[in-house]
């Protein structure tokens, strides 16, 4: 197994204690390797992704989307994800 590519994306998660509500940003990244795409919680063998979009979203960034044959994923991303895009639809040549 070898790696083909990498993407960062972020995790929002909302903290609330008795004083306050916050968001909290924590950066975590796709690895894209020969057999399967790797996140901090899942794994998808690369036969199982059907395929990969992109939607921007705001000024800056967006959502990469997983399309898997168990449902659709989204990712938020800081950057465009297109040369991760790309690397896979490389691949499945």
């Amino acid at each position: 197994m070898y790696l083909i590519a990498e993407q960062p994306y972020v995790k929002v998660q909302r903290e609330v204690s008795s004083l306050e509500q916050r968001d909290v940003e924590y950066e975590r990244i796709i690895y894209m390797y020969d057999e399967k795409i790797v996140t901090q919680h899942r794994e998808f063998l690369i036969e199982n992704v059907l395929d990969m979009s992109y939607r921007v979203v705001g000024k800056t960034g967006g959502l990469l989307y997983l399309h898997t044959n168990k449902g659709v994923y989204s990712y938020t991303v800081k950057s465009s994800p297109q040369q991760f895009i790309d690397a896979f639809k490389e691949h499945l040549k």
